[in-house]
């Protein structure tokens, strides 16, 4: 039996965005030294989804503490945080990342997309038996 302790909801949420946070990072920084920009921004919004899915998927499995869009949106706000403070300002030293559609954007709605529809499925498994 797991004991519980104050603030466990929040580190159990939070440990699981930022494995898919840097399941993420990995992939965009792997993809960048094998193929062009456009080719590592198509992988990263192809795995995003994939790697949130598989994220929550785990998380809605061992724990779901919070309800798919709650998990969603907690999700996707701490990639836009980690994406805004340590790789825009700190690392790249430059907002222009967010001027690209398919470098932030649409893996952000991916991101909240398939995390939102996996929990939503778990939820509904999880009635049905």
């Amino acid at each position: 039996m797991v004991r519980k302790f104050p603030g466990r909801k929040t580190v159990v949420i939070l440990a699981h965005a930022l494995v898919g946070w840097a399941l993420c990072a990995a992939t965009i920084g792997i993809s960048m030294q094998l193929v062009s920009l456009l080719g590592a921004l198509i992988i990263h919004a192809i795995g995003a989804p994939i790697f949130f899915a598989l994220v929550s998927w785990n998380y809605f499995t061992r724990f779901h503490l919070t309800s798919a869009l709650k998990t969603a949106a907690i999700f996707v706000f701490t990639v836009i945080f980690l994406d805004f403070f340590l790789v825009a300002l700190v690392i790249q030293r430059s907002l222009a990342m967010f001027a690209s559609l398919l470098g932030t954007w649409i893996p952000f709605a991916l991101i909240f997309g398939s995390t939102y529809l996996t929990g939503r499925w778990w939820e509904a498994m999880a009635t049905q038996g």
